[in-house]
C-alpha cells in the first residue's frame, strides 16, 4: 500500500510561513496565521501519530507547526510592544517621533 499525504500538511506549512513574514504587519495577522497554523498541525499530528506507517510527509506539518510557534510568540511580542507605545506616548507622541525620524532621514 503507498503512503498517504497528511491533509492540512502543506496548508500548515503555509501557514508558518505567513506567520514568520507578516510579523512587520504590527503582529495581528501573525498571530492569525500562527493560531490556525498549529491548530492543523495539531490535528494532523493526531492523524499521523495513529498509524505513522501510512503518512508520508509529517516533515512539513512539524516544520510548519514551528514556524507557526515562531511567528505567533514574535508577532505576539510586537503587538505588545506596540500597544505599550501608545499606551506610553499616546497617538500624539507617536506621530511626533515618525516625524522626527523622518526628519532625519531627509537630512543624511
Amino acid at each position: 500500500m503507498e503512503n498517504q499525504k497528511l491533509p492540512n500538511a502543506t496548508i500548515v506549512l503555509v501557514l508558518g510561513i505567513l506567520s514568520v513574514l507578516t510579523i512587520c504587519c504590527y503582529g495581528i495577522f501573525s498571530i492569525i496565521f500562527g493560531v490556525i497554523g498549529i491548530i492543523l498541525a495539531n490535528q494532523d499530528s493526531k492523524l499521523y501519530h495513529q498509524n505513522p506507517t501510512q503518512y508520508s510527509n509529517y516533515n512539513n506539518t512539524k516544520v510548519g507547526k514551528v514556524l507557526s510557534i515562531v511567528g505567533l510568540t514574535l508577532g505576539a511580542i510586537f503587538l505588545i510592544i506596540i500597544i505599550g507605545m501608545i499606551a506610553y506616548l499616546g497617538e500624539d507622541g507617536l506621530l511626533q517621533m515618525q516625524e522626527e525620524m523622518l526628519r532625519r532621514q531627509r537630512l543624511q
